[in-house]
């Protein structure tokens, strides 16, 4: 058993659809159809209230079907047991319904009332769904037969359930419950203790009253399209003529437009049950209804009887002509031989007794008056007024072709013609018949039944005019009743049916024969135009005649020529083009009345209405009429200051005026006026030449304005009718001019004139106005016709609603308010472009509407109209216009009531335009659409905004604190959710789904909005965030519509954004978005997630989806990969010029001119479409075209010859049809970039914030980059997608090179090894080759730009990075050597496999990379030397990786061939800066700088000597040193490396970019030094790095003098990089008259002095450690230094500072000693700290969770993640930290040992120079600065220093120092012996 709600989704999917559906929603359908069969077959039958089931409820526990026992409260009983009093309705069924209600809405908190109301609601819901069910079945079989979307074999398959539940008894339930249910019962409308009022889907109150109607018309359609499905039997036809007695009387005096058409759906079943039976009896199947002459008998007495009540007579009279009509049919073969026999039979006495019947009280009459021209009739539902029309159109055929009925017409065409009419003249009718009107108090010729006959087929055919064709019944039945006519009422009739036959082409042109020809003898065009001459003759004698008086129009000659008019009319309105426009060719004598004063006003009208045809005839036509008009027609006579004097005419004069106030106004009727401002409209919207901005119609702008509309309110009508024509007249001209004219900068002075008069009443003469701006005035100061505008605006939407139902003129009155909203819409798109230039006195319409409240609310409140979507287009347009102006607008609405409806409105709006079928080719005209793009528009406007209102976000308190619930609160935001839930219909509503996942993205990403809807939308209860990535993510795009599949791209886009807003600011720590982030990246790559720890509850929460996910179930596929194939299509090509669509070059040359102007009159060729893509107005273009082609001809605006004319027509075709390929194609590139830009989003937010949550990480991330380098490599692929996919695989590197080394947990076990720090997730070497191989070729491809290459260039080079890294950076390699040595011994940890494995990975890459190595360098080296700064320092960091990769000096002979060093170096010293290198540019270009500096350096590191030997012979020193970057001006200090935009970033950036690079090479070129002898010391490469030195004293000497106790990083390396280079050359250097020496010497001092190691006392700072071990390795160059000095140059220190003053700032060897007593004790903590984290590393898995927690808050920076993650993860953490601080103490300690080793060397040089001074201290020349050596306590103080300090060092342990001391100790030892000998020596 399935819902009535499932049942009628079921049957919407698969009926509504344009395409027939696939086989599972029709399998879907007919599952659901069989198991709704018993509820259909009794329909709406259900369980009466029981005495058990109400003791159950009132004991509180109810046990529904198939659910478990349900608990209620008082409440609850009170509830279920009164609406099953109310509904007669189980009580269990009635707790059932209280259930679904709160599943539905939510009942917490609300009202018991409103819990009610609800319940009744939801079951009433129930029944309506399986009413329209039921109903959309019916029609399917019956009306959708044939169409695109249903196939044969369905249609057939539905039918066949049908019949078998009429033929249950299903059109019998139909009728008992037609009259059951508007009985004032239960199962009514309710008794009367019944609530009156039911709560509805959108939570609106509707009366129960109005519910039951709804149902029973609902029933009544349903009984008529049963009858086509299965004939009628006569049961049935017997029970509905007693419905239709027992309906028809409530007719009398009945108001309720919908009982009306329950009455006539009850008259249709039998009118239609009798003609198709009849017309369906064939020889082999009789008539079902006919066949029993018993019923036939029985049936004419029933039907026959007479009774009281005349409206229940008239409905059974019209059954009457049904029967005789049914009886003539199944009687039609043996008509002839009873008709001529004495004794007719019974069937033919009921015949001609119905015959009597029906011509005696004229049922045509009351056909017309209470069936068809009634407003309940004409506001029926369509479908149904179509099978009514067409079946009284066989009705009709069937009864005109019989031949008793012919004589019956016959026979009353003969006494209607046998009367005479009466003689009157139409100057003294009165007004009924002025009008037009056959009241029967006139003349009984307008009673009669032939007059009512032809108006009865008039009104038929009127309506269904298509019906006419091949019906040569009823042109027979033309030229029968169009001959002989003696009176005009009959004349009149007969031409009104004319007209109504002439609204077809095929009609207007036999309309046109009959009348052209000689059929009717008195009947015929000739006469019409005859007529109008000889009366105009008449009147033009009288005017000759002095004293003559005009003759009086005779009422019949008026009526015809009205009559013949409208034929006239519809003639030339329907007629073919090409034909009419010779049919006729002299219309002057149309005009030859108009001026006459005693014509008939109507007769004026009709002329008018005539003439207003032929405008379209042809552009000769319409000049003709401009120019009879001005011969003609009354003047229009204005003041000269019209408008604003308020003066009057001297003299009164016959003119439209005086016709209006003085003629129709007395006798209140305005034919004349209304035509004539019709016909006025109808010439000015025709007009092409809009450049005098419409001036020339100022007089009739004037006379509308001022005599006819500001007046209209106080005048009286005797036809509502004609007041609403009248009033529509008016509205369209102002509509036309704001249209047509627009207002400006240059109509400013429209109000400083005025300005100027300072007189209260202001003259304006009338040749200085313009319509539009006098309008606009007029509407931005609230005067006249904005009053009125308002006034019929401000009747409300409920008296619309009303009039629009319930009166024939409702339909004027619609078509009036529509024009007052567009007119209201036009002023406000127009007012903001003068308002700033006419203030004070006119303010934007906003303003002036704010004045009143009420008028806004109006405005809005017609978005609720629904019988015409163009008023509820203009409402919305209004709100979005006055959000955007008004800031408090929804405050407005809160306060003035009104907000709640106005939700309400806006979501049934919304909602009922999901649930339609039509499609909308503007997307401007869509309601839908409007709406999304308003809620869209105004999130981010001021909160609140009126999207906040409209989607119930807490507009009276914060809105981010909003508690979304849209299922218990109505609003856009419900319905939103809904249709993203369902997704129906998406060829219709496919930019609703688009804009529907816009908006939740917008909102999402809202600061106000985001939290509130976020938290909604990640609920179990909507799931909403993976809902759709298997049904439209990945499905596949559509490819019958390219509009469709456009949308489908958008769609997906707004919904990977969607996702990638809730993976990037979700709150993890929140269950719910835990889950569906989880969820997400789950669907997304398949993958079971991983462990990732979040402790929610206090201990370590791991989710495990086990309802998706088990523990060894299945992986899904990879939706990333299928989203990036959806997109993986060639991108359409917007580049067709129009040459290629049009034959000549003169056309596309005119169009190619008129695309690249800016603009075309004002209107821009182009438009912004609502997604914000640039299209080709192709409205516009067609325009400019004509004009061009026009302007090409410069004799004339005509053109030679038809044939030019036709090319013309068939090139502008043609380009017309470019540019809409043009506009589609670019709008598909536009989505094929938005997806691919929102998949790239998700997959690197995925990658970079949320990839920790999965497993096999490296893989996932390696099928990304293989797939977007094979697509991006891929010929269809364009440029721009190109650049997005480089872009995520520069993305998946980068996060590559992360997951190698993170680690992953072992749920099972809370330990961690050493090899888990070994190992790292390195891809094989295969998979590398792949992917360098991919890059090579994307790089490669055919089409490319400067900054796709930068992307990957970019990628080459990361990859290289992860080539060169298998082994974590952040642990040296002495600790991983030591780790394995420790850990499991097995093969596959081996080190030095590892080392073997990247060094056959570096060869790969290597041989790759040679065979592809011409093209490669070639492209490369192209954008290093001619590309744009950007890319030509990426380009040079690229020849840097090659660089470094290459073997055999492959790429260094490739450069040098190619000559791109050379280059290099002439770009080093051509370096210029104009602005000190302060702008972007300069910033540009000393990054170029940088990046040739460091492939320079590159180059002398990777060949060594032969290298840097290559570069100095090349005369790089020189080059460099010409380079202006040097010289560059340097602020403040060089050590400042805080990257802030302050005074001295340059500073940072030249230390940087220029300093430090330029001392790497030149510190890399001493490496030649080094390899010198030292007698050949002074060569070449000595010379000019010393000449260097000289020519940048400047720079040396601020570097030594740099306070090392402050240096960062960088300035430690520089210091390092000029120490390191002045100890290899410049003790070469003879003098020192540069002060460098000292400077060493003064840094010595400086370091040697104090304890240098600030990491030994807090290890917390891992910069600290990193500074011991830079200023460890500058004390060790200095000592280095130092070293040679005193062995190579003999420098003999003092053993101490004497006392005399001295500038030498050289050390003494009591500075030494001091010196290694420090490093003694920094040697002795960094080895026993080293020893002990190597134990700890060792026993990690022993030490609890506090001590490791302990270890990370000492060792480990605080960046990491949080606490609450597993032990084995905190383990792995304090494991790497403490490994890296081992490494950086193993550095320190290696270079203590060193520098302590130099320092020993040092003294013990002097010691032995001492004990042998005796022997050679004259012998030879010893160079020194201070060689004193004879103190002897210093001496003695000294030795005593030393003998402690060396013990010390003898002492340190192998173990905690992790190197060998054996030769470390023997110097050590060496040096003790020595001081103890010397002191020894001291002492004796």
């Amino acid at each position: 058993m399935v819902s009535a709600k499932q049942l009628l989704s079921a049957i919407e999917a698969a009926l509504l659809a344009r395409t027939p559906p696939p086989a599972a929603q029709r399998v879907e359908l007919m599952h659901a159809i069989r198991l709704s069969l018993p509820s259909l077959k009794s329909l709406l039958s259900y369980p009466a209230p029981k005495a058990s089931d109400r003791a159950q409820v009132q004991s509180k526990e109810v046990r529904l079907p198939d659910s478990p026992p349900i608990s209620l409260d008082d409440q609850d009983v009170q509830i279920a047991l009164k609406m099953s009093d109310d509904l007669h309705l189980n009580e269990i069924e009635c707790v059932r319904l209280l259930v679904s209600s709160n599943q539905e809405w939510g009942l917490l908190g609300r009202d018991p009332l409103d819990i009610y109301r609800l319940g009744v609601g939801l079951w009433y819901m129930e029944r309506r769904d399986l009413l329209t069910s039921l109903y959309m079945l019916l029609r399917a079989t019956v009306l959708d037969q044939g169409l695109e979307g249903l196939e044969a074999d369905l249609v057939a398959e539905i039918q066949s359930y049908l019949e078998d539940l009429i033929a249950s008894g299903l059109r019998k339930r139909f009728i008992s419950l037609i009259k059951e249910l508007k009985r004032e019962d239960p199962t009514g409308v309710g008794g009367p203790n019944s609530e009156s009022y039911i709560l509805d889907s959108r939570g609106a109150l509707v009366e129960r009253k109005a519910v039951i109607s709804r149902e029973r018309l609902i029933l009544g359609h349903c009984l008529v399209l049963s009858i086509l499905v299965e004939r009628a039997s006569t049961e049935d036809v017997k029970d509905i003529l007693f419905a239709l007695r027992e309906c028809a009387m409530e007719y009398t005096g009945a108001t309720d437009t919908m009982k009306h058409q329950i009455i006539y759906s009850l008259l249709f079943s039998i009118v239609i049950a009798f003609i198709s039976d009849a017309l369906s009896a064939t020889p082999d199947k009789v008539s079902v209804l006919s066949h029993d002459a018993s019923f036939r008998h029985g049936f004419n007495e029933i039907v026959m009887a007479t009774g009281n009540d005349p409206l229940v007579e008239g409905f059974v009279n019209c059954v009457r002509f049904a029967w005789a009509v049914h009886l003539m049919l199944v009687q039609d073969g043996n008509d002839m031989k009873e008709i001529t026999t004495s004794t007719p039979s019974n069937d033919m006495k009921s015949i001609f007794s119905c015959l009597e019947v029906i011509f005696a009280n004229n049922v045509f009459q009351f056909w017309l008056d209470k069936v068809l021209r009634s407003a309940a009739y004409q506001n029926d539902d369509e479908d149904m007024v179509y099978v009514y029309n067409a079946y009284l159109h066989k009705l009709m055929t069937c009864f005109l072709s019989h031949p008793l009925a012919r004589d019956k017409v016959k026979e009353t065409k003969e006494k209607a013609m046998a009367m005479l009419s009466p003689y009157r003249a139409a100057g003294t009718h009165n007004q009924m018949i002025e009008s037009g009107a056959h009241p029967q108090e006139t003349s009984e010729i307008a009673s009669q039944p032939f007059v009512s006959l032809l108006e009865f087929v008039s009104e038929i055919y009127q309506k269904e005019p298509e019906l006419l064709s091949g019906n040569d019944v009823i042109w027979t039945f033309v030229k029968f009743s169009g001959e002989d006519h003696t009176n005009s009422q009959t004349l009149v009739a007969f031409l009104n049916m004319l007209s109504s036959l002439a609204c077809t082409p095929e009609g207007a042109s036999k309309v046109f024969e009959l009348l052209q020809g000689k059929i009717f003898r008195s009947i015929g065009w000739s006469t019409l135009f005859d007529c109008l001459s000889i009366y105009e003759e008449k009147f033009k004698q009288s005017f000759q005649t002095p004293g003559a008086v005009l003759p009086e129009f005779q009422e019949g000659d008026s009526k015809a020529l009205v009559a013949y008019l409208s034929v006239l009319k519809k003639v030339v309105e329907n007629g073919n083009p090409s034909e009419r426009k010779n049919w006729f060719t002299d219309i002057e004598p149309l005009f030859k009345l108009l001026s006459y004063e005693n014509v008939p006003p109507y007769l004026k009208g009709a002329l008018r209405n005539a003439i207003a045809t032929f405008v379209h005839v042809s552009p000769i036509m319409k000049e003709t009429i401009w120019r009879f008009l001005e011969q003609y027609d009354l003047p229009v006579v204005v003041a000269p200051n019209a408008g604003y004097t308020g003066q009057t005419m001297e003299t009164q004069v016959y003119d439209m005026r005086f016709e209006l106030n003085e003629i129709e106004a007395r006798r209140e009727q305005y034919p004349s006026t209304i035509s004539f401002i019709n016909l006025l409209n109808t010439l000015v919207s025709d007009e092409q030449d809009v450049s005098d901005r419409g001036h020339r119609f100022i007089g009739i702008f004037r006379f509308v304005y001022d005599h006819v509309y500001s007046p209209f309110p106080q005048r009286a009508y005797a036809d509502p009718s004609e007041k609403w024509q009248l009033v529509i007249a008016c509205l369209k001209h102002f509509q036309m001019m704001l249209s047509m004219y627009d207002v400006g900068e240059e109509d400013s002075d429209a109000f400083v004139d005025e300005s100027q008069n300072s007189s209260g009443r202001q003259s304006y003469p009338i040749h200085m106005q313009l319509p539009v701006v006098e309008i606009m005035k007029d509407f931005m100061s609230g005067k006249t016709l904005f009053r009125n505008v308002l006034g019929i605006v401000l009747q409300g939407v409920n008296f619309l609603i009303t009039e629009r139902t319930n009166q024939i003129h409702g339909q004027l009155l619609e078509k009036a308010v529509l024009l007052c909203l567009e007119i209201v819409v036009l002023v406000m798109e127009k007012d903001s472009s003068v308002s700033d230039f006419w203030r004070p006195l006119y303010q934007p319409l906003d303003v002036v509407l704010s004045q009143d409240h009420s008028q806004i609310v109006a405005l809005l409140e017609y978005v609720r109209y629904d019988f015409q979507p163009q008023i509820q287009l203009c409402s919305i347009k209004i709100l979005s216009i006055l959000s955007s102006r008004m800031v408090g607008l929804s405050q407005l609405l809160l306060k003035s009531g009104t907000a709640s409806t106005l939700i309400e409105d806006y979501a049934a709006c919304l909602e009922m335009r999901s649930e339609e079928c039509q499609i909308f080719e503007d997307s401007g005209t869509d309601p839908g659409v409007l709406i999304m793009q308003l809620l869209i528009d105004n999130i981010s406007r001021p909160a609140p905004n009126i999207t906040h209102l409209l989607l119930k976000f807490d507009i009276d308190g914060p809105v981010e604190r909003t508690l979304l619930q849209p299922k218990f609160q109505y609003s856009c935001l419900k319905v939103v959710l809904g249709i993203l839930d369902k997704l129906l219909i998406p060829g219709v509503n496919a930019l609703l789904h688009e804009f529907g996942f816009q908006l939740l993205y917008e909102l999402c990403v809202d600061p106000l909005t985001s939290a509130p809807l976020m938290d909604l939308l990640c609920t179990k209860k909507y799931q909403f965030f993976v809902k759709h990535l298997s049904s439209i993510g990945v499905a596949p795009l559509p490819k019958s519509s390219q509009a469709l599949r456009i949308s489908s791209l958008h769609q997906r886009a707004w919904l990977l954004k969607l996702l990638s807003v809730e993976l990037h600011s979700a709150d993890i720590l929140d269950r719910n978005h835990h889950e569906a982030c989880q969820s997400i990246l789950t669907e997304l790559f398949g993958q079971r997630h991983a462990e990732y720890g979040i402790d929610l509850d206090g201990s370590n929460y791991i989710l495990h989806n086990d309802s998706q996910i088990g523990a060894n179930g299945p992986i899904s596929k990879s939706k990333v990969l299928e989203l990036l194939g959806v997109v993986q299509f060639e991108s359409p090509d917007i580049t067709l010029k129009s040459s290629q669509f049009v034959s000549s070059a003169k056309y596309s040359s005119l169009a190619e001119d008129i695309l690249s102007s800016a603009t075309t009159s004002g209107r821009s060729v182009y438009y912004s479409s609502e997604r914000g893509d640039r299209l080709i107005d192709l409205e516009s273009l067609r325009d400019r075209l004509w004009q061009k082609f026009n302007l090409y001809d410069a004799q004339s605006s005509t053109f030679q010859g038809e044939a030019e004319l036709n090319e013309i027509r068939e090139a502008i075709q043609q380009l017309l049809r470019w540019g809409w390929k043009y506009n589609k194609n670019l709008e598909e590139q536009a989505a094929q970039l938005h997806m691919s830009t929102s998949w790239s989003q998700i997959v690197e937010i995925a990658a970079s914030q949320r990839i920790s949550f999965l497993e096999n990480r490296s893989d996932i991330l390696f099928k990304l980059l293989d797939a977007t380098l094979n697509f991006s490599g891929a010929p269809d692929c364009s440029l721009k997608m190109a650049q997005i996919l480089t872009q995520v695989g520069l993305t998946c590197m980068a996060k590559l090179r992360d997951e190698r080394f993170v680690f992953s947990s072992d749920s099972t076990s809370d330990t961690v090894t050493c090899l888990d720090i070994i190992m790292s997730k390195q891809l094989s070497n295969g998979a590398c080759r792949s992917i360098l191989f991919k890059l090579i070729m994307a790089i490669l491809r055919h089409e490319s730009s400067e900054a796709l290459r930068r992307r990957q260039y970019a990628l080459l080079l990361s990859y290289f990075q992860y080539c060169q890294h298998i082994l974590d950076s952040d642990v040296p390699a002495t600790i991983l050597q030591f780790l394995s040595e420790n850990g499991q011994e097995d093969e596959e940890f081996d080190l030095e496999k590892i080392d073997k494995d990247q060094a056959e990975l570096a060869h790969a890459n290597f041989s790759i990379l040679r065979k592809e190595g011409q093209p490669i360098l070639n492209l490369v080296i192209k954008d290093a030397t001619q590309g744009s700064e950007s890319i030509r320092t990426i380009s040079l960091y690229v020849l840097d990786a090659l660089v470094r990769v290459d073997h055999d000096k492959f790429f260094l002979s490739q450069l040098e061939t190619r000559g791109f060093l050379r280059s290099c170096f002439t770009s080093i010293s051509n370096f210029s800066c104009q602005d000190g290198g302060f702008s972007l540019d300069s910033m540009q270009r000393l990054c170029t700088l940088e990046a040739e500096l460091s492939l320079l350096l590159r180059i002398s590191h990777k060949y060594g000597r032969l290298g840097s030997q290559h570069l100095f012979s090349m005369g790089s020193l020189q080059h460099i040193a010409s380079c202006r970057a040097l010289h560059l001006p340097v602020k403040g200090n060089i050590r400042r490396l805080d990257n802030k935009f302050g005074k001295n970033s340059f500073d940072v950036d030249k230390q940087r970019m220029v300093i430090a690079p330029t001392l790497r090479f030149l510190f890399s070129i001493t490496s030649l030094v080094d390899t010198s002898e030292f007698l050949e010391v002074k060569n070449k490469v000595v010379r000019e790095i010393i000449e260097f030195i000289k020519g940048h004293q400047l720079l040396f000497d601020q570097i030594l003098q740099e306070d090392l106790s402050d240096a960062n990083e960088l300035t430690m390396e520089i210091i390092n990089l000029v120490v390191g280079i002045l100890s290899k050359v410049w003790p070469y250097e003879e003098s020192d008259k540069y002060g460098l020496v000292q400077g060493l010497f003064g840094m010595m001092s400086s370091l040697f002095s104090r304890d240098i190691f600030s990491s030994i006392q807090s290890v917390r700072s891992e910069n600290l450690q990193k500074a011991d071990v830079s200023i460890s390795r500058l004390s060790f160059s200095l000592s280095s230094y130092l070293y040679f000095l005193v062995t190579k140059k003999s420098l003999r220190l003092q053993v101490s500072d004497v006392a005399t003053a001295s500038a030498s700032q050289q050390p003494t060897l009591a500075l030494l000693a001091t010196f290694l007593s420090i490093l003694a004790s920094a040697l002795e903590k960094a080895a026993e700290e080293k020893y002990l984290l190597l134990n700890k590393i060792k026993d990690i898995n022993e030490l609890s969770r506090r001590e490791v927690d302990e270890i990370i808050n000492l060792y480990v920076s605080q960046d990491y993640s949080p606490s609450s993650e597993s032990i084995q993860k905190r383990r792995y953490i304090a494991m790497v930290g403490m490994c890296r601080i081992v490494g950086h103490r193993s550095q320190l300690i290696m270079l203590l040992l060193l520098l302590s080793q130099n320092l020993m060397n040092i003294i013990l040089v002097h010691f032995q120079d001492s004990s042998n001074a005796h022997d050679y201290r004259h012998s030879q020349k010893a160079i020194t600065y201070d060689s004193s050596l004879d103190d002897k306590e210093d001496m003695l103080s000294l030795c005593g220093e030393l003998v402690s300090v060396l013990e010390r060092l003898e002492s340190l342990s192998e173990d905690k120092t992790g190197n060998s001391l054996e030769v470390f100790r023997r110097l050590a030892r060496s040096l003790k012996e020595m001081s103890l000998q010397k002191q020894y020596l001291l002492d004796v």
